[in-house]
């Protein structure tokens, strides 16, 4: 791909793109990295604090829920603060929640510190993502996001490789400061790159439909977040999700209302951008739903350490970020759907095996399988977002990656906790009884990891439902070369 070293703004000025682009992919990497390290670093911090995966899993879940709240925001943010301006605050905020993290005496405090985090992730994405579409011809985007799927998973290697590795040496504190030099290179660079790429205009923030959203979005998670403590019938469970549901109706019907909303819907207007968000979200629950539970297989079921469980994990990284760039390629020539296919195929057979693990299960199999399902995700991944957001007039450019951003984060939040409260109800309730521990210590420690291994199966059983129904909607895409029919 040829890249015209230089480009003009939207007040005309000349800029050089591929430093631009290389300073967007710099901060996108470091906030990605830092929330994929976790995986690995979820079984010592729940030892520290005394925790256990349901409320560990928080890290990850109320992580995705801040960024689901924050994208919408974004989306009209991007079009009243500099580009540059967004880009600084994003990298600062992000460097604060670090900080805070690093120095957390308490699990409540680290968690503060992860939601701050997720503050910055949620500005980077959807920023990162519509400057590229802007600044690269309809032709090119495949390609342009294929650069944007290879920074992400070089994030996905290093994050729980590296952290893994730190964390076996030293402790999840000291993996919270290697992202400090990151940030603050990308923060320093960032005025000398940075440019001024999506029109402004006057959009206030609705605030009645931001309360919505957060209780929406934030009661359906805090339901399926909370089966594992208290199980399908209980009154908190079925309250959360009463109240989730209420506020998502009210959130919907608040947006096709009103003249400013905080989500554009009428991006849905497009089929194939509809089917983009579907694919997307269901990605995102089998992504890391499996970075979540196949770390804690690996260490507290078979025993081994957070850098092993990193190790096993690279391969299908390092597969992802090869193919992202080939499969962005691949779209510009011949389009998506046999790509959606292919991908969503490839992710579904990928992830059966996974329902059978067991403590024999040979490890080399694990890491084949782990990296057949990363590449059919990277046959989908991109190019499914690359050819919704084609649908959309440049106009709709930024809130099409709101929108886009904002629910399949939302979905992955869901389907996340999900995987995790159905692992935590199965185990618990195959768990033996305390007192055998006294009488037959062997076979009480036995049962027990036998207890978390059907968890483990249990939930990528789950995992495979969401990927077989969405694998029979990709036979539904139609499309041309391109996918450049825009909604007007």
């Amino acid at each position: 791909m040829t890249l015209n070293t230089c480009s003009l703004d939207c007040d005309g000025r000349p800029y050089n793109r591929p430093f631009l682009v290389v300073i967007l992919l710099i901060g996108t990497f470091c906030v990605v990295a830092n929330h994929t390290a976790i995986t690995t670093a979820l079984p010592g911090i729940m030892r520290d604090f005394h925790i256990d995966a349901d409320t560990g899993q928080w890290l990850t879940s109320g992580f995705l829920l801040m960024n689901g709240i924050m994208i919408p925001v974004t989306g009209m943010l991007m079009h009243r603060v500099n580009s540059k301006k967004l880009y600084i605050a994003a990298m600062l905020i992000f460097l604060s929640g670090t900080l805070l993290a690093v120095l957390a005496p308490n699990f409540p405090i680290l968690l503060i510190g992860r939601l701050i985090q997720a503050v910055a992730t949620g500005i980077m994405i959807p920023l990162m993502q519509t400057i590229l579409l802007l600044i690269f011809p309809r032709r090119k985007r495949g390609v342009a996001m294929g650069l944007d799927g290879l920074v992400l998973a070089f994030a996905r290697v290093i994050g729980p490789t590296g952290g893994g590795l730190i964390i076996d040496h030293f402790n999840w504190r000291v993996l919270f400061c290697a992202f400090i030099p990151v940030a603050l290179l990308a923060a320093f660079l960032a005025p000398a790159a940075m440019r001024k790429i999506v029109p402004l205009e006057q959009k206030s923030i609705d605030y009645v439909s931001l309360v919505l959203s957060t209780l929406g979005f934030g009661g359906l998670l805090y339901g399926f977040s909370s089966v594992g403590h208290h199980g399908w019938a209980s009154p908190i469970v079925l309250g959360g999700l009463a109240v989730g549901a209420i506020g998502v109706i009210g959130f919907i019907y608040r947006e096709l209302t009103i003249d400013n909303p905080m989500l554009n819907l009428r991006v849905f207007r497009s089929p194939l951008f509809s089917i983009s968000v579907i694919v997307g979200g269901t990605l995102m629950v089998v992504m890391f739903g499996a970075e979540l539970v196949l770390p804690l297989y690996i260490q507290n079921v078979r025993g081994e350490s957070a850098f092993f469980s990193g190790l096993v994990m690279l391969p299908g990284a390092a597969v992802m970020g090869l193919m992202s760039p080939v499969s962005g390629f691949i779209f510009d020539k011949i389009g998506i759907r046999q790509l959606a296919i292919t991908g969503m195929g490839l992710l579904t057979l990928g992830t059966i095996p996974f329902v059978f693990l067991t403590m024999s299960t040979q490890l080399g199999a694990i890491i084949i399988l782990y990296a057949v399902r990363f590449l059919g995700i990277s046959l989908v991944m991109m190019p499914m977002t690359t050819a919704g957001m084609n649908t959309l007039p440049n106009a709709l450019m930024s809130d099409g990656a709101a929108v886009t951003n904002t629910l399949r984060t939302i979905i992955g939040s869901i389907g996340t906790a999900i995987l995790i409260s159905v692992m935590s109800d199965v185990t618990k309730s195959e768990l033996p009884e305390q007192n055998m521990y006294g009488s037959d210590p062997a076979l009480f420690h036995l049962l027990k990891i036998d207890a978390a291994l059907n968890g483990v199966n249990a939930a990528f059983l789950v995992a495979i439902g969401f990927c077989a129904v969405t694998w029979a909607l990709t036979f539904f895409i139609k499309d041309g070369r391109h996918n450049t029919r825009s909604i007007r």
